[in-house]
């Protein structure tokens, strides 16, 4: 057991690419030119990280990508569009599936517990689903983990769920979860940071591109995103001072 130990190894891949899809994240897929969230779930961002059953640090949310796009295969990708996304109105939510299936994508992220069900509007529809991930320790089950939607609005204090989380290493599991220096998902370099001034906006954060005189000042974001519609999707708004750097005239 090696708790005192925050294994960060690197984000491997950027964003997968199917027939007509391209897998943003395990929960939000590009589809025929629309963006959608999958419905009914709470699925790991890129950049979360989880604890595995051997107590190390996991790159979870590349992992969950990962499987989604191993599960699409070369096939296509419908989706029954539920409608715009409350959080993001520029995308949609949606049931989505791979080929043939006759299920969902949706459905089995959760079924592998690489994503929980997210019961809103009084729908519960991967609960079942959701307890048989859980008590046969799949996926993110196996391991110790925040709700996703918890990670996503920086409660470092959310519960802990999965089978290997342990009330007498509370403080060392959520120091690996929320590192004070994570690694930066390849392909993923948009600094995010939570920020209470963000809020005059509706936002929770403030995110801070590359070529911007901000970027390097920004140490030890809190997110990375892999572009500026991932970070808007999030909450987050672009900085004020972020311009790119004017050239020198000879």
């Amino acid at each position: 057991m090696r708790w005192f130990i925050l294994t960060l190894a690197l984000f491997p891949a950027s964003p997968s690419f199917a027939a007509n899809s391209a897998v943003r994240d395990a929960g939000t897929i590009d589809v025929g030119g629309v963006t959608y969230r999958l419905a009914g779930i709470g699925a790991p961002a890129a950049d979360q990280l989880c604890i595995d059953d051997h107590a190390d640090s996991w790159a979870c949310g590349v992992e969950a990508r990962d499987q989604l796009a191993g599960l699409i295969g070369d096939r296509d990708v419908r989706c029954e569009d539920l409608g715009a996304d409350t959080a993001y109105n520029k995308w949609h939510v949606g049931i989505c599936t791979a080929g043939d299936d006759a299920t969902s994508l949706n459905q089995l992220l959760v079924r592998r517990g690489l994503a929980v069900n997210f019961a809103s509007a009084g729908q519960n529809r991967f609960g079942e689903d959701e307890t048989d991930a859980k008590n046969n320790r799949r996926g993110l089950w196996k391991g110790c983990f925040v709700a996703p939607q918890e990670f996503r609005a920086g409660r470092k204090d959310g519960a802990l769920l999965g089978g290997a989380c342990r009330a007498d290493k509370d403080r060392e599991i959520r120091a690996a979860l929320f590192p004070l220096d994570s690694a930066m998902p390849s392909g993923c370099r948009i600094k995010g940071k939570y920020a209470l001034r963000a809020r005059v906006t509706g936002n929770i954060g403030i995110y801070h591109l590359q070529a911007c005189r901000s970027y390097p000042a920004m140490t030890n974001p809190d997110r990375w995103f892999c572009s500026e519609d991932d970070a808007r999707a999030a909450g987050f708004r672009k900085a004020y001072n972020c311009r790119p750097f004017s050239r020198q005239r000879s």
